[in-house]
């Protein structure tokens, strides 16, 4: 039986890495295939193209991701220490970053989003897919915590959910720009206040 080859996960897993770290602009097939340990001659094999390779990146990026929002918000705990379980493990992996590569490198969604904004549209295009299907995930865990008593009901509505992913986004963006993950430690408080119209802090207390 011959070797499987590697050579596709190679090139997908260096793409994310360089590009959650330069961006998509600044890389081309030489350096990822460079990076990758792969032929450039073999990825067209597998890829038709670097905008076909980052659509492919995205998707295994958010495969990742989505199993961990998926362990975070089910289980058996309160909707909001659910919530937070997921926002704190969020920001952890931007202090994880930052204490093993130096650096705060954000989130490829958030980044490529960013570049993005004015080409490549079927990336974009399934961007723009990633972020409704996180905006209704948010929804359902936030109609389970108003369902709990835990938020008021008005604020347990997409609109509500989508602020909720904008803020996770938002603050990543700036502890990219300061290379300083402190700048999240605020990011469960501050997404209390917003679901909970401004009343008491009154979450269940996380666990472990």
């Amino acid at each position: 039986m011959g070797r499987t080859s590697t050579a596709r996960e190679r090139l997908l897993d260096a793409t994310g890495e360089l590009m959650q770290h330069r961006g998509y602009s600044s890389l081309g097939v030489a350096e990822i295939c460079a990076a990758a340990e792969v032929k450039k001659g073999s990825f067209y094999h597998f890829f038709t193209s670097k905008q076909d390779l980052t659509l492919q990146a995205v998707n295994a990026y958010w495969e990742g991701q989505r199993g961990a929002w998926a362990l975070a918000l089910d289980g058996p705990d309160p909707a909001l220490v659910r919530l937070r379980r997921l926002l704190e493990g969020m920001a952890q992996v931007q202090r994880h970053r930052k204490e093993t590569c130096g650096t705060v490198d954000g989130c490829l969604l958030g980044n490529l989003t960013l570049e993005l904004s004015t080409q490549e549209p079927d990336v974009r295009a399934r961007l723009e897919e990633i972020f409704d299907e996180q905006t209704a995930l948010i929804g359902a865990v936030l109609g389970q915590a108003a369902d709990e008593g835990g938020i008021p009901r008005e604020h347990a509505e997409q609109s509500a959910a989508r602020a909720v992913v904008a803020h996770l986004e938002g603050l990543v963006l700036f502890a990219k720009l300061k290379n300083d993950p402190a700048v999240l430690d605020t990011l469960w408080p501050h997404t209390l206040l917003l679901v909970s119209g401004g009343g008491p802090l009154t979450a269940p207390a996380h666990r472990g």
